[in-house]
């Protein structure tokens, strides 16, 4: 099966995402390839193709959070360079007393 599969996409490049990476429409693309080369008397079991899925599922939502992590940080090191250069820029203020 796995050849059969090989010989349909010999010259298939994936799509770039960063690097080497494949997207939804490769996974989607295999899937289809796989459930089309299948043998109908002894087909992929359930569990199992549940389990790339959910595999695939969870990748994506890892990549996302990493996405926003990123730039989380980015925005947390602007914050930084911006309070680093406010604090350069002042001079040391001396705490006040209420008057009352």
């Amino acid at each position: 099966m796995v050849d059969s599969i090989g010989s349909q996409y010999q010259n298939y490049s994936p799509t770039q995402l960063k690097g080497q990476q494949l997207g939804q429409s490769d996974f989607l693309r295999l899937m289809t390839a796989q459930l089309s080369s299948q043998d109908p008397f002894n087909p992929v079991d359930n569990q199992e193709m549940v389990a790339q899925m959910a595999q695939f599922s969870s990748l994506a939502g890892v990549s996302e959070t990493n996405t926003v992590l990123k730039s989380i940080s980015e925005q947390l090191a602007a914050q930084t360079a911006l309070l680093k250069d406010i604090k350069a820029g002042q001079a040391p203020t001396q705490p006040t007393t209420p008057t009352t």
